[in-house]
């Protein structure tokens, strides 16, 4: 499972925005990318495969960004 949640860095803490469907001590792999930057990189990319939602384009940078792996 991948999935993209937002978190608030507060007092040396990240906390996550949105629900997450994890187990107790289970670990994961983290990406930090700036509200900014992402905002700069949805925009970037609007309109070039026609109209997409926020979602579908989310997804899709996160399928290239495995495939980079």
């Amino acid at each position: 499972m991948s999935k993209v949640v937002r978190a608030r860095y507060e007092k040396g803490v990240l906390k996550l925005l949105d629900e997450v469907d994890l187990k107790e001590g289970e670990e994961v792999f983290v990406r930090l990318e700036k509200l900014e930057d992402r905002v700069k990189r949805l925009r970037k990319y609007r309109g070039m495969l026609g109209k997409a939602s926020k979602e579908e384009i989310d997804e899709l940078l996160l399928e290239a960004e495995f495939e980079r792996l």
